[in-house]
């Protein structure tokens, strides 16, 4: 007979990620700087992150980066975010998965399109909205 093990409802509480929303929106804000602007490419100003070096890994760099946006989407998800928009934030990962499966040109949709930036600028508004108190000034 298979035993069966409940997970006490606290053991989560204790975990090191805090569901609160200002927690999430520092973890979501640190992970999308890491993915698209942890560094700049000097003479042409641009900032580069972490997917598009995992661009110029064949295939398995693709799937990296969009385990991370899926990440970000999990984040969303736990905010209780519309259905709508996780659509729109999945298409945005899909999007950039996809392009990046293209070999050759797979790291140039990493300089334009950054996912992540989209995602994090839908789960902003989201925040800003519904829960005002996290809101950093910029400056």
């Amino acid at each position: 007979m298979a035993r069966t093990t409940r997970i006490d409802p606290s053991f989560f509480d204790r975990l090191p990620l805090k569901r609160e929303p200002a927690a999430v929106r520092a973890r979501v804000e640190g992970l999308e700087k890491l993915m698209e602007r942890i560094v700049v490419i000097p003479g042409i100003n641009r900032p580069v992150g972490l997917d598009a070096l995992l661009g110029l890994l064949p295939v398995g760099g693709s799937f990296i980066g969009a385990a991370f946006g899926a990440y970000m989407m999990w984040e969303a998800r736990n905010l209780n975010m519309s259905r709508t928009t996780l659509a729109r934030m999945a298409g945005n990962v899909g999007v950039d998965w996809a392009l990046g499966l293209i070999p050759g040109i797979g790291i140039v949709p990493d300089f334009f399109f950054r996912s992540n930036t989209r995602n994090l600028r839908l789960i902003r508004r989201h925040l800003d909205k519904h829960h005002p108190g996290t809101a950093t000034l910029i400056g």
